[in-house]
Order: structure tokens, then sequence, then C-alpha cells
């Protein structure tokens, strides 16, 4: 068989499965396994000098046998070299024993009485993989029937069911190991100056054409007053700014330039706007918002809401 897959091929291949097995059975966590371990790309370095040697060897072999032949023998050899893989013995062998066929010279003995104007037909069987394809079909349906026609395992409701608990599990945990993951029901609003620096300088970068530096404004409503247009607090600013705001009013959905801490931070910065006085501000829009249980405004009597409750 090596003679009739060239080595450029052969190489490649055989490399890649041991690429993918190694992959598969270190465990290396969200990181491939020749990046987090050290040892591994040497462990490759090493499989492929082996391979070249393997290689050389094998062709001194093969050079040395060729050389220890009679010239007839080589004249075969040759032959039988340039003989395309289809037409070798090994390729033959291995045809007529999983399709069941019968050589040439054979054929007399399942050739049947029937003759077409010279045309006879033969008894050939079905191929092995075949008929053991059609009789694992067979012990498959058996199983299938017994297990959840019978036994009453468990249906596809409950199965979906199922699958989707565990992915909303699954992806609970994954949220709690990625910190930059975040989404509107797990948003809160931050309080420290270095997070809310942040979030003015975000600001400052991206939000001041429309709304002005000290929030009163522009294209954009006012941020410093207590009344909303999509609702306030926390999480429905931080959906306003990563979803976008309403259809036409020329508000994008940051989502796609801002990663979700950097919205939480910008969406913190806008709330400690709140009270502040700017030098020109717009008239308010929108509803007037609370929330249950926080602190009032030294500037408002007004209480900044995130239960989406209107007044």
């Amino acid at each position: 068989m090596r003679k009739y897959i060239p080595v450029y091929i052969r190489f490649p291949f055989f490399y890649l499965i041991v690429f993918a097995l190694s992959e598969y059975f270190i465990d290396s966590g969200d990181r491939p396994a020749f990046v987090k371990y050290p040892i591994v790309p040497l462990m490759h370095v090493l499989l492929i000098f082996i391979f070249i040697v393997i290689e050389v060897i094998l062709n001194a072999v093969d050079n040395v046998s060729y050389q220890l032949l009679s010239d007839e023998a080589k004249v075969q050899f040759d032959i039988d070299k340039a003989k395309p893989f289809t037409q070798s013995e090994f390729y033959k062998k291995w045809v007529f024993k999983i399709s069941a066929l019968k050589p040439i010279e054979d054929e007399k003995d399942i050739q049947l009485d029937h003759d077409y104007d010279g045309i006879k037909e033969l008894d050939n069987g079905l191929p092995p993989w075949f008929t053991g394809l059609f009789y694992a079909t067979i012990v498959f349906a058996l199983v299938y029937l017994v297990r959840f026609h019978i036994v009453g395992d468990y249906t596809q409701d409950q199965e979906y069911v199922m699958d989707n608990t565990l992915a909303e599990k699954q992806v609970e945990a994954y949220n709690k190991t990625a910190p930059d993951l975040m989404n509107k029901d797990k948003v809160t609003l931050l309080t420290e100056p270095a997070a809310v620096a942040e979030g003015k300088a975000i600001f400052t970068t991206n939000c001041v054409l429309c709304h002005k530096a000290d929030g009163g404004g522009a294209i954009g409503p006012n941020l410093t007053d207590t009344s909303w247009i999509l609702g306030g607090g926390i999480k429905n600013l931080f959906k306003t700014i990563t979803e976008g705001g309403r259809p036409g009013k020329g508000m994008v959905a940051w989502k796609e330039s801002l990663k979700p801490t950097e919205i939480q931070k910008v969406a913190s910065y806008v709330l400690s706007l709140q009270g502040t006085k700017p030098a020109v501000g717009k008239a308010p829009e929108g509803d007037v918002w609370y929330e249950d249980g926080a602190a009032k405004s030294n500037t408002a009597e007004l209480i900044v809401t995130d239960t989406i409750a209107k007044k």
C-alpha cells in the first residue's frame, strides 16, 4: 500500500491523525493543547522527526531489496510498480472480499439457465457489507421499539426539556467565569471611581456628538433629568445602548463596537449624571422612572427606577 500513496499525502494524513488525537485526549480547557502546554509542540517536532527517519529507513530498505533482485525480478517489479492501484492484487482481493464477487473463471458456478438472445444471468449474492448493514438496522429497530415503546424511556418533549435545562446551566456556569460576557440580566450599577472614569472616557469618545459632553442633549435626549424614553436604571440603559435606540432616530447598536463591560461602564457613567445641571439642557422627554427601595437624589425628589414602573 505504501507505494500507491505518495509521501506528501501519507505523511500529512498520519500527522493530522496524531495531532487530532492529542488535542482530543489532552485536557487543555478552552485553549488548544499545543498553546497551553509548551511540551506539546516539542512532542510534535519529535514526531515529525520520527516520521522522516522512518521514511528514510524504508526507502533505504527498498533500494537495498531492489538491488538484491535478479534482472528478471527487477523487470517484473518495475512492471508491477507501474500498475495503477486499481489493478494491484491487494485492491482486487479486497474488492472481491467485500462485494462477494466471483472471478470470471468461476462465474460458470453461479450462472443461471436463463438465456436472452445470448445474454446470460449470474446469481450473485448481496455484498457482505450491505447484508451486515441491513441486519444492524433490524437490531437497532428492535432496541428502539423495546426502549421507547415498551419500556417507555423518555419522549422527545422530555429530551428537549432536559437538553434545554442542561444548556441553560452551562451558559450560567460560563457567565460566572467570563467577566466580559455581560447581559441585561447580569449587569449591575458600577460606582467605583475608576470604572466611572472609564465610562466617561468611552462617553466622551462616542456619545458627546448627540448628547453633549455634559449630557444635556443635542440630537439625542437630555441624560441628566429623571425622564427616560426607553426606561431608566442600569438594566434598561444597558439594553438601550447595546441594541440601539428607537428605529429611525439615529442611535446605533453599540454592541457592534463596544464590549459588554464597556457598555456597563458607560451606562454607569450616564446614570452618575443624574441631577447635574448642564449649561443648556433639553426639555425632559419620555416618562419619569422610579426604583423601589433606592435612596432619593440630593438634587431631585424623584427616584431613578429599574423596575419599569411609570409615574
